[in-house]
């Protein structure tokens, strides 16, 4: 009986290595012990991953996320995202996510919406036409954190990326909260020393 360290074992169901330790744990997959390691027959992965395959395509839960970045205007292009999506689903789609901001804002309302159903199992798949549309940065960070909940990110095209103008208003973006930054820092130093000159602590108070 061949037997499967954990990470292959994994590789082979298509999930991350905490979902298989996950599911050892509740009982949804046979393993047993090699020392301190938990290892896992061939023919019970091969078996799991079948019933896996037909899972999937009898309950592919979709969410579909699209993004456009102004804050007004461009419903066209996230109809235009979201027909596309639609037009080529495999799977219930549970929700359409949409979002108006910059691809570098990280806490944005539609994305935080789409990482909640993440989390709680109520999609397997995110869709989205570019993998831009979900983040300029850091998509890789969030197809690895996909995974551990079971979850695969689907990108459209993969290769195309945003027009001129939305880089340029991600430029102008990232420069305005940098620049943002800065000046608060500034006027926080600022702040202290004036306190520091009037013989005040920053509470208010009088300095010792």
């Amino acid at each position: 009986m061949e037997l499967l360290r954990m990470s292959k074992a994994a590789k082979r169901l298509g999930i991350h290595p905490m979902t298989l330790r996950q599911w050892a744990i509740d009982g949804k997959i046979p393993f047993m012990w090699v020392g301190r390691e938990r290892r896992f027959s061939l023919v019970d992965v091969e078996s799991m991953k079948r019933g896996s395959d037909s899972a999937t395509s009898r309950l592919r839960r979709e969410v579909l996320y699209v993004r456009v970045s102004g804050s007004s205007g461009q419903e066209s292009s996230l109809a235009a995202q979201e027909e596309e999506l639609r037009a080529t689903s495999e799977g219930e789609i549970v929700k359409v996510v949409k979002d108006r901001g910059s691809g570098l804002r990280e806490n944005r309302p539609g994305l935080n919406r789409v990482l909640t159903m993440v989390a709680d199992g109520s999609v397997t798949v995110v869709r989205v036409t570019h993998e831009d549309r979900l983040a300029r940065f850091g998509v890789g960070w969030l197809k690895r954190l996909f995974s551990v909940y079971g979850v695969t990110l689907e990108v459209l095209h993969p290769k195309k990326s945003g027009g001129r103008d939305e880089l340029l208003e991600d430029f102008v973006s990232l420069v305005t909260t940098f620049a943002g930054r800065l000046y608060g820092m500034r006027s926080a130093e600022a702040r202290k020393r004036l306190l520091a000159e009037t013989g005040q602590c920053p509470s208010g108070g009088r300095a010792a």
